[in-house]
């Protein structure tokens, strides 16, 4: 019974994340800092987030743009932006933009 729960669990992140993605995702957690765009500014004084949920990947709300989180973080000229992702089971996830600049 334990092995066939184990590979019903595997099955299923399969078909849920496929063999490969543009992006590491776990199927049961995913917690992720990636890069978005750099300008080879070396100055990050500011920090600006904007955030984004979504409820069983049914309901998304929220503004997670970059202008967003300039705006959040009173920049006007970007040093570099990630992205920061937070996923348990599929149910709830929060996705922020995070711009650092002057």
């Amino acid at each position: 019974m334990r092995k066939m729960f184990i590979l019903v669990v595997v099955a299923v992140c399969f078909i849920i994340t496929g063999c490969a993605t543009s992006m590491p995702v776990g199927c049961l957690y995913t917690e992720l800092k990636l890069p978005v765009a750099a300008t080879g500014e070396v100055t990050k004084n500011k920090v600006g987030v904007a955030e984004c949920t979504s409820i069983l990947g049914l309901v998304a709300t929220g503004d997670a743009s970059i202008e967003a989180a300039m705006k959040n973080g009173g920049i006007t000229k970007i040093s570099h932006v990630d992205w920061e992702a937070k996923n348990i089971l599929g149910i709830i996830g929060t996705y922020k933009v995070v711009v650092y600049g002057q």
